[in-house]
């Protein structure tokens, strides 16, 4: 394996390589800095259906193509849309990856956007989103998300709202994508059984003639933290109350995140900030599942943030046990934070959790697709420094710093709870 090379085009396209002889296999990511964060009102949504109309083809790369392509030489490809960026990847057999990186290089200018093809995505995911709200926690957690924050796009749900996901026309999709979709705005990292000249010459070639695009204005800014506490209620079909509470948490460039992701180990357990392929730890030794679900008062207890640009959210997810009120959950919860407060963690507890993170961070970087993804990731809100130090920033924790982050992040103040409230009638939708 060798050192990773990062070399910038002159029409501002980043490329990120990194050689891994363990297999032959290669995998290409294409990432695009423009999600969710990125959108205006009237138009949520609107980077989610842009990466569905990225597999609608090109005259180079018909649609009906393009999946059976890539499953005839072996290989898997998909894509996703976040907070931040887009992303698209294909993992394939080192001999055939050209097919890979022809076609993102092609789709990056050529994708058609046929009107009959956006009329036919608009119906799909429509139904995703009606699919989603036959979930009490996507009704919740997008009422919180909502309430968290006042302007920040952040606010909004990735797949966006039904009223905008019926008014967004072909031209929009067409604007947006032209608007983001091009060099300047883009990285594409590539790891795996390759010569890192070789591939660099064949990416100049496929990617050095496209032009840089135009400047890429981000128009959000970060909010500041709300200074009293909001609650929503969420009612819908089901018998399970679902309690969730969301404290505005910090940006992955800040410093505090390392401590608050040491201090979310110890609250709720351990997770994988690689969404795409990590594995899990049990969470049975964190202080929540110990005081809630050992007592009885839940069923299941779990927590987490996201490595983001701006502040997101801590969000803590309880599943209330029958019988138990939320006022008694809300009172354990307050009292366990408030321990974390007031006393310094014990250095034992510590090097549990951090060993804890160590091991779900080691499953979501072994293999050769997830290498490739942490080259683009890390530098969609760092860089991929910030990849490479992850666990020795952990590790240099102190008992001190998780007092400070607690006091400063885990505020009554400074939260949203929300509560799902179950009517007792079955969902017949879907």
């Amino acid at each position: 394996m060798t050192n990773p090379t990062l070399v910038k085009l002159p029409n501002g396209l980043t490329i990120h390589l990194k050689e891994i002889h363990t297999a032959p296999i290669i995998s290409h990511w294409a990432w695009y800095r423009v999600g969710s964060r990125d959108e205006q009102p009237g138009l949520t949504g609107i980077s989610h259906w842009v990466e569905h109309m990225l597999f609608k083809g090109s005259l180079n790369f018909p649609a009906g193509m393009l999946d059976k392509s890539i499953s005839r030489e072996g290989g898997f490809w998909n894509a996703y849309t976040h907070l931040d960026w887009t992303t698209f990847f294909e993992t394939l057999p080192a001999g055939k990856i050209d097919l890979g990186l022809r076609l993102e290089a092609d789709r990056m200018v050529n994708s058609l956007f046929k009107e009959e093809e956006v009329e036919s995505e608009r119906t799909v995911i429509l139904s995703e989103r009606e699919g989603s709200e036959n979930e009490p926690l996507f009704r919740l957690g997008e009422s919180v998300q909502k309430a968290a924050f006042d302007q920040h796009p952040y606010r909004n749900e990735i797949i966006g709202s039904v009223e905008d996901l019926r008014a967004i026309q072909r031209d929009d999709l067409y604007h947006h994508y032209q608007a983001h979709y091009h060099p300047a705005n883009a990285l594409i990292a590539v790891a795996g059984d390759f010569d890192t000249a070789s591939l660099l010459k064949r990416l100049e070639e496929l990617y050095g003639g496209i032009p840089a695009g135009p400047a890429v204005i981000h128009p959000a800014q970060a909010e500041p933290p709300f200074q009293t506490e909001r609650r929503v209620e969420v009612r819908g079909p089901g018998k399970t109350t679902f309690i969730q509470i969301a404290y505005r948490s910090p940006a992955a460039g800040s410093a505090d995140f390392f401590a608050f992701t040491v201090l979310d180990s110890l609250l709720t357990g351990p997770t994988s900030l690689n969404m795409f392929g990590g594995g899990g730890t049990s969470n049975k030794t964190s202080r929540l599942y110990r005081a809630l679900v050992e007592k009885e008062l839940a069923i299941g207890v779990g927590g987490g943030t996201q490595a983001t640009i701006d502040p997101f959210l801590y969000e803590i997810t309880i599943t209330v046990r029958t019988g138990q009120s939320v006022d008694a959950i809300l009172k354990t919860v307050d009292a366990e934070i408030g321990q974390l407060q007031q006393a310094r963690v014990h250095p034992d507890e510590i090097a549990r959790a951090i060993k804890q993170a160590r091991a779900i961070f080691a499953y979501g970087s072994e293999n050769i697709t997830n290498q490739a993804f942490w080259l683009g990731y890390a530098e969609m809100f760092s860089s991929y420094q910030w990849f490479t130090e992850y666990m020795l920033r952990l590790e240099a924790v102190t008992p001190a710093e998780l007092q400070r982050i607690a006091a400063l992040y885990l505020l009554p103040e400074r939260r949203v709870v929300g509560v799902y409230i179950p009517t007792g009638e079955e969902n017949l939708v879907g």
